[in-house]
């Protein structure tokens, strides 16, 4: 039975006259995780949401200790043939507090999941044709079945390019069916040719950037795997019974981690095999490389990465969309 998805209108509207409210909303949002390195007396009210949206520029800092440095420069684009784009979309959202699942929410004037489909299949490609280099070799959009014939027309605009995965019960299983369609889809039938790589991404993360997909591509090539990451703002208290503090985690140590992470296919499927044969429990996909014992770059990327998790979420993605002027999206 073919599921119709009524896409509700964005609870957040953005026009002109309230783009200073939502502006606000980033900044009472923002402001706890600012005055974690600078006293709110010492700076503004302005000066902070300044440096709150001036984000969206995407400018990189550098560090001496490879492993925790940015690309080196923002003009670095490397060649996407052997990428393999998977966009996780079988979640539920229950903290949503919605009728339907979050990556189907409308915001602004799309769903939040068609921004990461826009990206992966128009705009970058577009990067990459600008630059010379080779452009994702296909895109595979994990989601329940009972979604999949409202997309079908997109995955028919986009044949060879764009293929549906079944969901698992878990994110890595999920990962692993998008997996096996990517190799299905990319190789010879014997093993040979396909993707090297594998990067993953949250539909619910619709503001990650093309800069910020080039960096932490370029690292998993040198690498062998590498996730998109912050230094952590907020101080961080360790608690065994949730009632008192055990201790406080030094957060000069402390990053955390978005998508996409980016791996390589042959890694992750030996992962896969010690994670099964070992019962071992990961929280997301470079930990399987961890358990491997390999390397795992830390690439810089953007505090404006946010993950769609509660309603107030919305608010402030739609205020980013509204300062960087996304124009609308249409796939079909």
């Amino acid at each position: 039975t073919k599921t119709k998805i009524k896409h509700p209108k964005s609870h957040s509207t953005m026009t002109p006259s309230r783009l200073s409210t939502a502006a606000i909303i980033c900044l009472q949002l923002l402001t706890s995780l600012t005055s974690a390195f600078v006293p709110s007396s010492q700076i503004s009210g302005a000066q902070q949401l300044t440096t709150t949206i001036s984000k969206t520029h995407f400018t990189h800092s550098t560090s001496k200790n490879p492993l925790f440095s940015s690309a080196s420069s923002d003009n670095d684009t490397p060649d996407f043939s052997n990428v393999g784009f998977l966009i996780l979309a079988g979640g539920t959202g229950s903290r949503m507090k919605a009728n339907m699942p979050k990556q189907f929410l409308t915001l602004r004037s799309s769903p939040v999941l068609h921004y990461s489909l826009d990206l992966f299949l128009e705009k970058l490609p577009a990067h990459c044709a600008e630059m010379g280099v080779s452009p994702p070799a296909m895109v595979v959009l994990v989601m329940d079945p009972k979604y999949q014939p409202e997309y079908q027309p997109i995955v028919d605009k986009y044949e060879g390019k764009l293929a549906f995965a079944n969901p698992g019960k878990e994110r890595q299983g999920s990962v692993e069916n998008g997996l096996k369609k990517l190799v299905e889809t990319t190789g010879n039938g014997d093993g040979s040719g396909g993707c090297d790589f594998v990067a993953v991404h949250d539909s619910a993360r619709p503001l990650v950037t093309i800069p910020e997909i080039c960096h932490v591509v370029s690292d998993a090539k040198e690498y062998g795997a590498a996730v998109l990451g912050v230094p952590c703002k907020a101080t961080i208290k360790e608690s065994e019974d949730g009632t008192l503090v055990a201790r406080t985690i030094p957060r000069s140590r402390l990053w955390e981690v978005h998508t996409p992470q980016v791996v390589k296919v042959e890694a992750l499927l030996r992962g896969f095999e010690k994670v099964e044969r070992e019962s071992l429990e990961v929280t997301d996909d470079v930990s399987i490389i961890e358990a491997l014992g390999e390397p795992v770059k830390l690439t810089r990327g953007e505090y404006t990465n946010l993950k769609i998790t509660t309603p107030e979420d919305m608010d402030v993605a739609d205020a980013i969309l509204a300062e960087r002027g996304v124009d609308e999206i249409q796939l079909v």
